[in-house]
């Protein structure tokens, strides 16, 4: 659960992060934004496109074939009239070559191409759209008049004048359009303007005019609609998807449709139904022009793209800019999220690496269907939140982490520590009321042990003996609550619960008598005798949290139940015994380990009987001569509470024979003989009041 103060702090770096990468939608992040357009085009886009678009280009090869033939550039115009005659039935043939001026081989040659293109029946000739002041004759002005869109609210570009073809050619032609088309500002061809105004007219696009007549393309509500949708024509015009192959079209030379071997190959019957687009693609002609998958494309390929797009829906529709903010809220929110309330390096390098897969790769997806969601924004989104985020959480809450780590690694398991770093608010000041199980492990006889040696010894004997139980603490998930002389306080069950919390303490315990042989083995050796200690555990309900002061931070544990496991430590001298845990402990640490019963105790300043327990042994490492001695300790409890004295006296010093300084067995052998003497009758004949603090 995430606190308020931090989701405020979340809220208040995404919302400056969104702020702030807002901005890349500004002109001056124009240009990058072109060229992410780009990025996407050359990689997400098809690389073949429609079947049915034909260019048949006037390249290098056909050049120089009539060039052998003294035929040189620019071709007499005659040359062209076997080449329509090839495409008689195709559906439409684009002419993207400008007759603007008659031949200068002779009226003649005029007429010839007039009359191939009027018996083709389907050529459709440019206009060139200019700012240039031309003079515009009658047939000029018929031709813009018959190829001119009505009832459309967009108009496009403003070009106030237009080069026609010559008289002749226009009067045959069966439609035209517009070929004159700018690039965006880095001189990039992207965005193919549809409608012009053009002479006081609205001139279409080179391949519009056809399309509309084809009814592919139609006019709904003062709009261009594709399949009952409006053409997207904001910013400009059409977002054509250019195919990114080489050659993404069928590519013909125009010599194989001009000479008579190319007809084999290419009859006319070739051509049926298709879409030929005739246009200038050898070097010296001056029509290459670079586009957002080329840097060198053909004035015909672009006419074919355009062409391509309308025909099936192959342009790109822009996500509203209430979606990309969504996106850029959602990526910003993510991210400073994940960055305040996660403190791993390896955890935010992995963030940044997948949320650059979705950063990147929804664009892309989108891209692919079509939909063009704008790349710079998002991506800016994603590095100044995590810029700010990650600042933010050094010199803020990194500096608390730190402090946290420094404060707690000392004396807690890692697992503890992380879940500190992750909820801070935790050790703010102030207790929580949480369960958890208490350890005190205390020195026995360590007066006697100070007044042996000198105080320079005793504090190194001391050292030993509590990192060694310290160790094994942290090392079963506890917390080192703090060191009281002698006395180790721990405890287990916050910050951080657990249902194991329980069983983790008794398993400490256990190993932290074993540590202490080790310990006792180096002393031996050193000439300085043996050590033995004594630990209590009890479980219930406390408070728990910061408890120091503004100049002492102390994380501790206090209430009844620390109090309990205190007098559980020291009651282990009343027995002989090293580890005693309430009923309550044992229960919440769960059937993996072996203990006896040492019965009911009544603590001085507590109403309510507590019955006790000694750990002996974890249930995997006992040895069947354990068991079989506890079972038979129990046997005699038993009979023990139910007053059978004189059986439970016999199983009492069986068990003595077998392990003779027992102290509970010989503690309750001493009972026996004294309730058969007496026969108590009372109701808590067998509580034992202990004097303990």
């Amino acid at each position: 659960m995430i606190s308020r103060p931090k989701l405020q702090r979340i809220l208040f770096i995404s919302l400056t992060s969104l702020l702030l990468s807002a901005l890349t939608f500004t002109s001056l992040f124009f240009t990058f934004e072109l060229k992410a357009y780009d990025l996407l085009s050359k990689m997400v886009n098809p690389e073949i496109g429609a079947k049915e678009i034909v260019i048949v280009q006037v390249d290098q090869a056909s050049l120089d074939s009539l060039a052998t033939e003294g035929v040189t550039w620019p071709w007499p115009r005659q040359i062209y009239a076997p080449l329509l005659e090839r495409l008689s039935q195709a559906d439409a043939v684009f002419v993207d070559i400008i007759f603007s001026e008659p031949s200068s081989y002779g009226n003649e040659d005029d007429h010839v191409l007039a009359a191939a293109i009027a018996n083709t029946g389907n050529v459709i000739l440019p206009v060139f759209a200019t700012a240039n002041n031309r003079a515009l004759d009658e047939a000029g002005r018929t031709f813009l008049d018959n190829m001119s869109v009505r009832d459309v609210a967009e108009s496009g570009p403003l070009l106030p004048f237009a080069v026609t073809p010559i008289t002749p050619l226009a009067s045959a032609a069966h439609g035209g359009g517009n070929i004159m088309i700018r690039p965006d500002r880095d001189g990039v061809y992207r965005r193919i303007p549809l409608l012009f105004r053009v002479a006081g007219y609205t001139v279409p696009h080179f391949v519009l005019g056809h399309l509309l007549e084809r009814q592919i393309i139609t006019v709904g509500q003062g709009h261009l609609m594709w399949n009952g949708n409006v053409l997207p024509l904001g910013q400009g015009g059409l977002l054509v998807r250019f195919p990114r192959g080489a050659k993404p079209y069928e590519t013909i030379s125009a010599i194989d449709l001009i000479s008579d071997a190319g007809s084999i190959r290419y009859p006319a019957s070739y051509f049926k139904d298709k879409k030929v687009i005739l246009g200038l693609t050898a070097a010296g002609l001056y029509d290459l022009k670079p586009t957002s998958v080329s840097a060198v494309s053909s004035g015909a390929l672009i006419h074919a793209a355009t062409l391509d797009a309308l025909l099936h829906g192959g342009y790109m529709r822009p996500v509203p800019i209430g979606l990309v903010a969504l996106f850029m809220a959602l990526i910003v929110i993510c991210v400073s999220g994940f960055i305040l309330t996660h403190t791993s390096l390896r955890g935010n390098l992995l963030l940044m690496l997948s949320m650059s897969l979705v950063t990147l790769g929804v664009p892309a997806l989108l891209f692919a269907q079509g939909w063009y969601l704008v790349l710079i924004p998002p991506v800016a989104a994603l590095l100044v939140s995590f810029a700010a985020a990650s600042s933010y959480s050094y010199a803020t809450e990194g500096r608390e982490r730190r402090f946290i780590r420094r404060t707690f690694s000392q004396y807690m398991d890692e697992t503890v520590v992380a879940h500190l770093l992750k909820y801070p608010d935790l050790i703010k000041p102030g207790g929580q009321r949480r369960r958890v199980t208490v350890f005190f492990a205390d020195i026995a006889g360590f007066t006697t042990i100070a007044e042996r040696f000198s105080p320079e010894v005793t504090a190194l004997m001391l050292h030993d003996v509590l990192n060694a139980v310290s160790e094994e603490v942290i090392r079963n998930h506890g917390v080192i609550d703090k060191y009281i002389g002698d006395c180790v306080m721990a405890f287990w069950g916050a910050p951080l619960e657990s249902s194991r919390a329980a069983g983790d303490a008794c398993r400490a315990a256990l190993a932290s008598l074993e540590a202490l042989e080790v310990v006792n083995k180096d002393f031996a050796a050193r000439g300085l005798g043996t050590i033995s200690m004594r630990i209590g555990l009890h479980t219930g309900d406390a408070i728990v949290g910061n408890l120091g002061s503004d100049r002492l931070f102390d994380y501790t544990v206090v209430g009844d139940t620390v109090n309990l496991a205190s007098r559980l430590e020291s009651a282990n001298k009343f027995f002989s015994t090293n580890i005693m845990l309430s009923e309550e402990t044992l229960r919440e640490a769960g059937g993996g380990f072996v203990a006896r019963e040492l019965g009911l105790i009544a603590v001085k300043g507590k109403t309510l009987k507590i019955r006790i327990y000694e750990l002996l042994s974890c249930q995997d490492a006992a040895t069947e001569a354990l068991l079989a001695w506890t079972g038979g300790y129990a046997r005699a409890m038993e009979l023990f509470h139910r007053k059978e004295w004189q059986a439970a006296d016999t199983l009492f010093e069986v068990a003595l024979l077998q392990q003779p300084q027992d102290g509970p067995a010989a503690f309750y052998r001493d009972w026996c003989n004294r309730c058969l003497e007496t026969s108590p009758l009372t109701g808590d004949w067998n509580v034992i009041h202990m004097q303990v603090k």
